[in-house]
Parts: structure tokens; sequence; C-alpha cells
């Protein structure tokens, strides 16, 4: 049996949390967003968010701002390459998962930009996801081939030089 009392600290200082302004048609949302914010307290992890008092995202802020945890709202510019987590509430976010995964599919989407979205339909699977998620650097990769290029051609470079 799980101790209840028992503090998991996080290895996030902070997460950024969009969801609804409006608490939906169901009350599996509204309970989904107070325990996100729960989860979030337990672990000691602060928020920031959109910014808005009203609907999921108040609650959740409501919520985090009540257990002692810190709250900050802004309204962003860009979102940056850091993994994504969707709260998949019944499978709420299934048909977006399924078009994301069509856009790969059909090369509109890298595969290693897909592998940044991470779901579960718990807070609590949710946030052990974030934890134990380990980026995919397409980008070092790029670079290494690119470098292993670059040796490449000075060699032949160099070849075709001293062959004159």
């Amino acid at each position: 049996m799980e101790d209840m009392g028992a503090v998991k600290l996080s290895r996030f200082k902070r997460v950024c949390v969009f969801c609804g302004s409006s608490t939906g048609k169901k009350i599996c949302y509204k309970d989904a967003a107070l325990e996100l914010g729960q989860e979030l307290v337990k672990r000691r992890v602060d928020l920031v968010y959109g910014g808005g008092s009203a609907g999921l995202m108040g609650l959740v802020s409501q919520e985090v701002h009540r257990g002692g945890g810190h709250v900050l709202g802004i309204i962003p510019r860009t979102l940056m390459c850091k993994e994504v987590g969707l709260l998949n509430v019944e499978g709420y976010y299934n048909s977006l998962l399924t078009f994301i995964d069509k856009a790969v599919d059909d090369g509109f989407i890298m595969p290693s930009q897909r592998h940044i979205i991470v779901s579960a339909p718990t807070a609590r699977e949710l946030v052990q996801k974030l934890e134990d998620y380990v980026p995919v650097h397409k980008g070092v990769v790029a670079k290494a081939r690119w470098e292993a290029e670059q040796v490449e051609l000075h060699a032949s470079l160099r070849t075709d030089i001293i062959g004159r």
C-alpha cells in the first residue's frame, strides 16, 4: 500500500500547463484539473501557465496556489522544444495524437518532434512519464553527420590536390 504522506520530489522546479478556459461538459475534466494541481503540490512543482483564472486553467492554478505552490501566469510568445504533456482524460486527445501521427507519416512533422509529446490518462502517470522523459536530439546526430562529411570532403580534396 502506498504511503500517501510521502513526498516524492520532482526533477522539475516548475512546469508549464495549458488547458481549457472553460471546464468542459464532463465532470471528469474538472476532476483531472484538480488532480493535476494536487500532484504538482505533492511533488513541490511550481506552475507556469497562461494566466487565466477561468475554467480548467483556473482550477489548476487555484489548486497549486491553495496547496502552497508558486504560480506564475504568463502569455507565452513561443513554445520551446521541451516535452509537452497531455493529460488525456477519457481519450480526449486521441484524435489530436492520431492527427499528429498522420502528419509524421506524411512527412510534415519529423519523428523526433513527435516524441516531445507525452500523454497519459491520469495526472500521476503523466507527471511520471514527464519525469522519465529522455529527449531525442536529432540536431546532435545531424551535426555529427555533417562533421563526418566535412572530414571526408577535406580528405578527398587533399587527395585531389596531392595527386595533381
